[in-house]
């Protein structure tokens, strides 16, 4: 979805993408920008030059998901303190059950001890 708004301003290189969406990592925006290709939503055009250049734009069909992604956008931004702050308390208190102190245990102190078997018969 970052990645489609992004597009929506217009043809983009990959460095300007990584620079515009920073809460995505290199290796996500490269699988994006080829399930979004594979699916027909974009379109990568490399030119013959020197360094080589390659752009990113949205197709027809990637254009038409803007009137679908504008509310969910407007949404997530309207939301976005109030779902961090969620985030926030969540991983506070799993890191919390994550600790030693706090009656988690190892699984090989969960397993019951089974005796070794005897030896001879």
């Amino acid at each position: 979805m970052l990645v489609i708004g992004a597009l929506a301003v217009g043809d983009a290189r990959y460095s300007d993408l990584d620079t515009t969406i920073p809460a995505i990592s290199r290796r996500m925006l490269t699988l994006t920008l080829k399930r979004l290709q594979r699916s027909g939503l974009a379109d990568h055009t490399s030119h013959p030059e020197l360094p080589p250049r390659v752009e990113y734009s949205l197709t027809g069909l990637g254009a038409s998901l803007l009137s679908a992604i504008d509310p969910l956008a407007a949404w997530s931004a309207e939301h976005h303190i109030q779902v961090r702050h969620h985030q926030d308390t969540y991983d506070k208190s799993t890191a919390r059950d994550a600790t030693w102190g706090s009656g988690w245990r190892p699984l090989w102190e969960l397993q019951p001890k089974v005796p070794p078997p005897r030896s001879g018969r």
